[in-house]
Order: structure tokens, then C-alpha cells, then sequence
């Protein structure tokens, strides 16, 4: 007898009983299923054999044969077939094993890539289905927060209307926000620093809306640096090549830039915008509710809304509540106008690496060159008695251009000198729910960059797109634990900035020790070798390229090109000693401010879980991977 018969688990619905002068076709019923499949021998069901019209031999014989096949654990095997079948079945089980550690090996080594070494790739909701096109404001009968001053309801209040406040004011209001600004003093500020925008900046500006401010304000176009070292001078342009024609720095009179803004974004008609002085914040259980100030007569009021944020500058008298203040405060600046005066390089920033520090040039208008002298120290020469024209005189003004000398002179001896502390502060928030913090309030790195407004506008704009799918922001635990995605996502741009100011000055400024005379002329030959030596750094000072891995590799370049210098022509015992003290020269400059910016969230801030925290949906998280898109 002859029997070919697909192996399985299961009965076939028809048993094929060959012999050499009958053929029996003996049809088995499913013992569970509804009905039985009648093709052959393609499904195959547990059955339940029915009495066969047979004779009585043949009867006994399809017993026996029933029984072993039952005893065979249900499988009907032909004995020709079984080795072929148990040889399958091993072949079967080893391909699926092979197939299931190469996809555990494969995952792992992703998931590995993903969270330490690479950049996430992390899951964008699409929140325009979050968002819709208007937000709850007052009108809206389940708003539960405070009414607002002169009946105006806020859904924000900003503390101060600068660079920051105003940006975020105007982008706020423009996705529908109903905003609260209070500021000190809206007349024109009259400052000696935030004059020079980066390109990185202009971008965000662009990005936000609000490029026509540097318009009609006399800007100047700045497309990069030029450097002076003891007569010798190198010029370094922005790598502008992949940009718009219009994308360059912008540098200008501050007080004209403001002014523009606030113009701009007091006619929003959901902006409310007045002046007064906030001395303290709202709190209630924990939570800022608001402010209290006093309006520009003299009147005591208080405004609230779900959300305040303090951008009321470097001399904030409200972040100590907010955050851990760790300002420093490492020199001076002394400000000074020259009139009707070329640069040695038009459209370029000048940077003169002088003894003790280093001196800044710059145009702010068409007939006027900023001149900024940095002074180590918080400690100046006394303005009253003559000695800073005497110290400006004697000190600085041997080491300027020729060019720049006579209009330096000229500006001394009109007398409208001016001075402001540098401040540096890395960022250190307490979460608290209700508020923020934002611009020099929150962060500031020493201003020899020129990166304070590339910092805050890029801020804005990260918060912008975290706070744009929220319809209700009155739970204010939930959106605290939101906007703690805020202090994590600003961290590659924010603190490759910081830290290359910081890097910067120490580099920059003139010093006793060896090792730091090293790295000082070290720095200034790298710049001048062009190529990604040059275009490298600058891109990381214009934020144009903020990328913390790459200024790191780029500081400790400068310092092996150091050593290089100090091998050649003959390595001596001397000179390796001074190559191994120029390395940890560089070592104790950058890494304290690589530090204070935090290790984690620089380098790796996909390791973070507020990275990934989600956007609530009325108030209510969902725990969504969330990303703003913003690098």
C-alpha cells in the first residue's frame, strides 16, 4: 500500500486507503469545525470516522489502522515520508531562529545608535489636528483664571518688552495668544551692547517674521570678522554661500531696533502693551498666577494669566524665584562712538587681540563705528577724574589700526564715554508652573560674540513651536511638565553659543602664563589658514551651524596645531613639556563652561526624558514623542 499525504498537526477530511483491488474513500467529519474543506488533501481538521459500509475483514483492518494513526499523536505519516518530514521541520525551526536573533541583534544595535550616537528620529504629531486656527481666550465661558487689568484677559503676561519680550510678544499674539506686556520704560533704550545680530539670528528673526525691523533703522550689513595680532591682521567670512543674498549680520543702533518691534507688535490687536514697573510675582499654592506692578502714574495693580514670562533682562529683580543665579562677571565693557570713519574692512566686525583684552570695532549706522574696550575685572578707572580718558589714551588707543586712531582720539575728548558690566550666567531654571523665563533674565555668555540675540530669538522659537498645539494652558502643572522640554531642546544651539564666547575671551585675552601665550597665537594662525579651519569656527559663532560636538573638536584643534608649532623644527623634552601644558591650558578653559552648561544636555539630550515629553491635549499629556523641529 501506497500513501502520499502532506504532514500536519491535524487529521485530513479525507483518508485515501489504496490497495492492490480496492480503492476505499473513506470521508471523515471535523470534529469542530461547521464544515469540512473538499479539496484534497489542502486543509486538514481533527475527525471522527464514520461507520465505513465495508466488510468485516476490511472493517477490522481500518480499526487497526485508525488505532496506530491515534497513537501517532493525531498525525498520519506514511513510513517512506517521516525522516524527509523530521528533516524539514529541523530546517524549518533553524531558519526561523536565525530569522529571530538577527532581528533582536538588529534592533538592539539600532536602538543603541539612536539614543547614544546619533541623532533621534523621533515621532512628529501633526498638531495642526491639536491646534485648530484660535485658542480659549476670555470670551470663552470655562476659563477659570483671574480677569485681567483694565479688562484686558490674558492668556500670557511678559515681564519686559527688549529683544526677547518683544519677539515673543509679536509671535505669541500672531498664533492667536492674548498678550499682557508690561514694560519698565518704552521709551528708547540707549545701550552699548546688543548691536550686532548674527546671521543665525537674522534667520530666526526671518523665521518669526519680524526681518523688516532691522529696515529703515540705518542697519549695516555685516558678512564677517577681520582680526589684529601685533600688526598682522586676517579677515574670516560667514559661510554664506548656501543662503539667501539677504542673509548676512546685521548690526545697528539697539534702541532703533526695539523700538521697531514693539511698533510692530503693539498693533497686533490681542497685544496690550503699558508701561509699569512688576514687583513681584502672583503666587498661589505653588503657582505663579501673575504679577503685581505699578503702573507708569503710580497706581498698584495686579494682571494674570496662565502663563508669565520674565524677560526683563540682565538686572531682573524677579529670577530668583525662577532659577539658581550664577552670574559672573569677568570684565567691562567701555563704550564709544566714532564718527565719519572707515573700517580698514567694510561690512566686517574687527576684533584686535590687545593687551590685556581684547577691543571690538563695528558699524552701527552709516557714519558710525561702535568702538567697545573690554576692561578685566569689575573694577574701571574713575570716569570723574580723567583717568579712563587718561587709561584710554596711554593703553588702547598705541594698539588700534592707524586707521581707526584719530576718530578713537576724537571720541575720547568728546567725553560721552559709556560703561556696562559683562555678565555671564548659565542657565539653572526651578520649574515652576505658571512661569518662565527667558533672554538675559534667563542666560547670558560674555558678549565678545555677539550671540545674546541669536540665543534668545532661537529660544522663542522653540517655545513658540512647543506652546503652538495647546488650546488651554489653565492646567499649570501640565503645562509645566510640558514646557520642561523647553530647557532641554534650547541646549544645543544656547550652549555651543555660551560656551564659545566664554572659550573665546579666555583665549583672546593677553596673559603672563606660557601655555596661554601659546594658545593665543595658536588661535589666531588657525583662523588665518582659511578653509574649514576658518569657516568651521565662524559658523559656530554666527549660529549658522551651532553644533556642540563640532566647536569641541574644532578648540582642541587649535590647540594640537599649538603644539605643533611649538615641536617644530626639533621636539625637546622642553618643548613636549610645553605641548602637554598648552593641552591642559585649552582642557581648564573649556571644560568648567561645558560644565556649567551641563555634560548631558549639550551632548546627548536625546538621554533626557523631558526630550520627549508630548504636548498635553486640553491640558492632559498623552506621552507622545514631541519634537519642534528646530536644528
Amino acid at each position: 500500500m501506497n500513501c502520499v499525504i502532506k504532514p500536519t498537526c491535524l487529521l485530513p477530511p479525507k483518508l485515501l486507503l489504496l490497495s492492490k483491488s480496492t480503492l476505499h474513500i473513506i470521508t471523515l467529519k471535523h470534529t469542530h469545525a461547521a464544515a469540512a474543506t473538499t479539496s484534497s488533501s489542502s486543509s486538514y481538521y481533527n475527525y471522527k470516522p464514520p461507520a465505513p459500509n465495508v466488510t468485516t475483514t476490511n472493517k477490522r483492518v481500518l480499526g487497526n489502522r485508525l488505532k496506530h494513526h491515534q497513537q501517532q499523536q493525531d498525525h498520519l505519516y506514511c513510513s517512506t515520508s517521516v525522516p524527509q518530514l523530521i528533516k524539514n521541520k529541523k530546517n524549518t525551526m533553524m531558519i526561523h531562529t536565525n530569522y529571530i536573533a538577527v532581528t533582536l541583534f538588529a534592533g538592539l544595535l539600532g536602538f543603541l545608535f539612536l539614543f547614544v550616537l546619533g541623532r533621534p528620529r523621533s515621532r512628529r504629531r501633526d498638531v495642526s489636528s491639536v491646534a485648530g486656527d484660535s485658542y480659549r481666550t476670555c470670551n470663552d465661558p470655562t476659563r477659570t483664571d483671574h480677569p485681567g487689568h483694565n479688562g484686558f484677559c490674558a492668556d500670557v503676561i511678559i515681564v519686559g518688552a527688549g529683544v526677547a519680550g518683544a519677539a515673543l510678544a509679536h509671535t505669541l499674539a500672531k498664533d492667536g495668544r492674548q498678550v499682557h506686556v508690561i514694560e519698565r520704560d518704552l521709551s528708547e533704550p540707549d545701550r552699548i551692547v546688543g548691536e550686532l545680530l548674527q546671521p543665525g539670528g537674522y534667520l530666526k528673526l526671518v523665521e518669526l517674521g519680524l526681518e523688516d525691523c532691522v529696515e529703515d533703522i540705518d542697519a549695516q550689513r555685516v558678512i564677517g570678522y577681520a582680526l589684529f595680532k601685533d600688526g598682522r591682521n586676517t579677515r574670516i567670512s560667514y559661510p554664506l554661500e548656501n543662503y539667501h543674498s539677504d542673509v548676512s549680520g546685521r548690526s545697528f543702533h539697539n534702541g532703533r531696533f526695539i523700538q521697531r518691534m514693539r511698533k510692530k507688535t503693539a498693533t497686533l490687536p490681542n497685544v496690550y502693551m503699558e508701561q509699569g514697573s512688576v514687583s513681584s510675582l502672583l503666587e498661589e499654592n505653588g503657582t505663579i498666577k501673575g504679577v503685581q506692578y505699578k503702573t507708569k502714574t503710580g497706581e498698584e495693580a495686579k494682571a494674570y494669566a496662565p502663563l508669565t514670562i520674565v524677560c526683563d533682562g540682565c538686572f531682573s529683580n524677579l529670577r530668583r524665584s525662577l532659577c539658581k543665579p550664577k552670574v559672573d562677571v569677568p570684565s567691562c565693557f567701555v563704550g564709544l562712538i566714532l564718527e565719519n570713519c572707515n573700517l580698514p574692512h567694510p561690512n566686517h566686525g574687527h576684533v584686535i587681540l590687545a593687551d590685556p583684552s581684547p577691543i571690538l570695532f563695528y558699524p552701527i549706522s552709516s557714519t558710525e563705528v561702535r568702538c567697545l574696550v573690554d576692561v578685566p575685572g569689575r573694577k574701571l578707572p574713575s570716569l570723574a577724574n580723567g583717568e579712563m580718558a587718561k587709561y584710554l589714551k596711554s593703553m588702547v588707543a598705541p594698539q588700534i589700526p592707524l586707521e581707526l586712531h584719530d576718530a578713537f582720539i576724537s571720541a575720547i575728548d568728546k567725553g560721552n564715554i559709556r560703561t556696562m558690566p559683562n555678565r555671564s550666567m548659565p542657565a539653572a531654571p526651578y520649574p515652576t508652573p505658571g512661569a518662565l523665563l527667558m533672554g538675559d533674565a534667563f542666560n547670558m555668555r560674555h558678549p565678545l560674540t555677539g550671540g545674546g540675540m541669536t540665543v534668545a530669538l532661537s529660544d522663542i522659537v522653540v517655545l513658540r513651536n512647543l506652546l503652538k498645539p495647546l488650546q488651554d494652558m489653565n492646567d499649570a502643572v501640565s503645562l509645566c511638565n510640558h514646557l520642561e522640554s523647553f530647557y532641554t531642546l534650547r541646549k544645543p544651539v544656547a550652549a555651543t553659543i555660551n560656551t564659545l564666547a566664554g572659550a573665546l575671551y579666555k583665549v583672546f585675552c593677553a596673559s603672563t602664563d606660557q601655555a596661554r601665550k601659546e594658545m593665543r597665537e595658536a588661535c589666531f594662525e588657525y583662523l588665518s589658514l582659511g578653509g574649514v579651519c576658518s569657516t568651521g569656527p565662524v559658523a559656530l559663532l554666527s549660529g549658522l551651524k551651532p553644533q556642540p560636538l563640532s566647536l569641541v573638536l574644532h578648540f582642541f584643534a587649535v590647540a594640537v596645531y599649538g603644539v605643533g608649532r611649538l615641536l617644530l623644527p626639533f621636539p625637546t623634552p622642553q618643548r613636549l613639556w610645553a605641548g602637554v601644558r598648552l593641552i591642559l591650558s585649552a582642557s581648564s578653559i573649556i571644560f568648567p563652561i561645558i560644565k556649567a552648561e551641563g555634560v548631558r544636555q549639550m551632548f546627548f539630550p536625546a538621554t533626557l526624558p523631558a526630550y520627549y515629553k508630548a504636548p498635553p491635549v486640553d491640558g492632559i499629556s498623552n506621552g507622545a514623542a514631541y519634537k519642534n523641529g528646530f536644528y
